[in-house]
C-alpha cells in the first residue's frame, strides 16, 4: 500500500519518495516492521492466551524438561502470520502474482493450522484436525499454486541476449546496485515453460516435460505442466509436514526457518535481477525480485517470534505456525524454480521427516518378520533421539541451527559450483 502512495508522491517530486522504488529499501523496512510487530503483539497475545488458559497439553514421552512445558501457551503462529502479512501489504507491490500467491499460502495453511490447534486446545481433542482434512487442505493449496503458475501470463522465464549495437529491442535500466543511469540493449524472449534448476550441474536447467517422452514433442508442454502440478502438490505437503515435525524443541523450527528465509531471499533477488542472473548463468524470472520483500517480512517474523520461543519458550507456534512456515518455504522455492534445492537448504526438515519414515518403516518390517518391532532411533523425530541420548535441549537446537547455516551456505554456493 505504501509503495503506491510513495510512487504517487514521487510523481509530485516529493523529496525522498523515490526510495520506495528500491527493493533493498522496502526489504529493510519490511524486516524492521515485522520485527517490531512480532515483539509488540507477541507480548499481548501471550498474555491473552494465558488469561484464556490456552496451554499446551504435553504427552508423556519421558524426556528431560518435558513436564515444564505443560501449560505453555500455544497457537503462537498467529504472531508469525500477522508479522508477515502486515509488512507485505505495506511494502510489497500487491499487483504481483507471486506476492499474491505467497499471501494466499500464508492465510490458507494458517487457517488449517489454526483449526487444528483450536480442536486440540479448546475442544480438548489431542488428535486435532483429522489427518485427511489436513492433506486435503495441503493438496488444494498445491493445486491452486500449480494451476495459477500455469494459467497466469505473468509467470514466465525470460531468455536474455545482450547486444553491443543498438537494436530494435527493449531497452531497460540496469537494476540496482549498478548505475541506474546506464542503459543496456538486449533482445528478450519470454518462455512459458516448466523449466527448473538442477544444483551442481553446468547446464543446470531441467524441464518437467522431459518426464513424458511418450508424448509427441509438440504436445508435451501441457503434459509437462500436469507433472509440474503433481510435483508442486508433493512438495507443499512434504515441506509443510516436515516443518511440523521439526517443531518439537524450543526455537528449533523457528530459528531454522529464519535461516531458510535468508537463503530464499538471496535466491529470489538474484533470480529476479537481470544482471545477477546473467552473471550467475541462472534463469531470469521477471517479477520475482518483489518476493524479497515477502522473504524479509518472513525473516523478521520468525526472528521476532524466536524472542519468545527460544529456550525456555514462553509460547509455542503450534500447527498454526509450523504448517504455515513449511508451506511458505515450499511455495517460495517453487516460484523461483529452486525446488530441487529443497533437500539441501531444508536439510534439517528433510532429516527430521526421514527419521520418522525410517523409524516407522523399520518397526513395521521387523514386527512383521520377527513379531517384535525394532527401532533405528531411540525416538523419532531426530531431535528426540538426541534428547534420549542425554543432550540438553538448548545444545541440540543450536547445533541444528549450525547445520542449517552450513546447508544454507551450500545452497547459495550451488549458484557457482557446477
Amino acid at each position: 500500500m505504501l509503495y503506491y502512495l510513495f510512487k504517487y508522491l514521487n510523481e509530485l517530486n516529493i523529496p525522498g519518495a523515490g526510495m520506495f522504488e528500491y527493493i533493498s529499501f522496502r526489504s529493510a523496512a519490511a524486516v524492521i516492521t515485522s520485527l517490531i510487530i512480532s515483539l509488540i503483539i507477541g507480548k499481548k497475545i501471550i498474555r491473552r492466551l494465558q488469561l484464556m488458559q490456552v496451554g499446551e497439553v504435553v504427552r508423556n514421552l519421558d524426556l528431560e524438561g518435558q513436564a515444564a512445558k505443560e501449560g505453555t501457551p500455544s497457537m503462537g503462529g498467529i504472531i508469525i502470520i500477522l508479522s508477515i502479512i502486515i509488512p507485505t501489504l505495506l511494502f510489497a507491490r500487491l499487483d504481483n502474482i507471486y506476492v499474491i500467491l505467497m499471501l494466499i499460502t500464508t492465510l490458507w495453511l494458517g487457517m488449517i493450522g489454526f483449526v487444528d490447534d483450536y480442536i486440540k486446545i479448546f475442544k480438548k481433542n489431542k488428535k486435532g484436525l483429522a489427518g485427511r482434512f489436513k492433506i486435503i487442505g495441503q493438496v488444494s493449496l498445491g493445486l491452486i499454486v500449480g494451476i495459477t503458475l500455469f494459467l497466469s501470463d505473468d509467470v514466465v522465464i525470460r531468455e536474455i541476449s545482450w547486444v553491443d549495437a543498438p537494436v530494435t529491442a527493449d531497452v531497460i535500466k540496469v537494476p540496482e546496485p549498478l548505475n541506474q543511469q546506464q542503459l543496456l540493449n538486449y533482445s528478450s524472449k519470454d518462455i512459458k515453460g516448466t523449466q527448473t534448476t538442477i544444483p551442481f550441474v553446468k547446464n543446470n536447467e531441467f524441464d518437467y516435460s522431459w518426464l513424458v517422452p511418450f508424448v509427441a514433442k509438440d504436445k508435451r508442454q501441457p503434459w509437462g505442466w500436469l507433472v509440474f502440478v503433481v510435483v508442486v502438490i508433493f512438495i507443499v505437503v512434504a515441506v509443510s509436514n516436515g516443518a511440523n515435525l521439526t517443531d518439537g524443541l524450543d526455537g528449533l523450527a523457528t530459528g531454522t526457518s529464519a535461516i531458510i528465509g535468508v537463503t530464499l531471499g538471496i535466491l529470489a533477488y538474484v533470480s529476479g535481477n537481470i544482471i545477477y542472473s546473467d552473471y550467475l548463468n541462472i534463469m531470469y524470472i521477471p517479477l520475482t525480485g518483489e518476493l524479497v520483500i515477502f522473504a524479509s517480512a518472513f525473516i523478521g517474523a520468525t526472528i521476532g517470534f524466536l524472542w519468545y520461543n527460544s529456550y525456555p519458550a514462553q509460547i509455542f507456534m503450534g500447527d498454526t505456525g509450523s504448517l504455515t512456515i513449511g508451506g511458505i518455504i515450499a511455495v517460495f522455492a517453487i516460484i523461483i524454480r529452486k525446488e530441487l534445492l529443497i533437500p539441501i537448504f531444508c536439510g534439517v526438515f528433510f532429516a527430521e521427516s526421514l527419521s520418522v519414515v525410517i523409524q516407522v518403516a523399520w518397526f513395521k518390517r521387523t514386527r512383521k518378520k520377527r513379531g517384535v518391532g525394532k527401532r533405528v532411533f531411540l525416538m523419532a523425530p531426530l531431535h528426540h533421539h538426541f534428547q534420549k541420548k542425554g543432550f540438553p535441549e538448548s545444545k541440540i537446537v543450536i547445533r541444528f541451527w549450525i547445520v542449517a547455516v552450513l546447508l544454507a551456505v551450500l545452497s547459495i554456493v550451488t549458484l557457482k559450483i557446477r
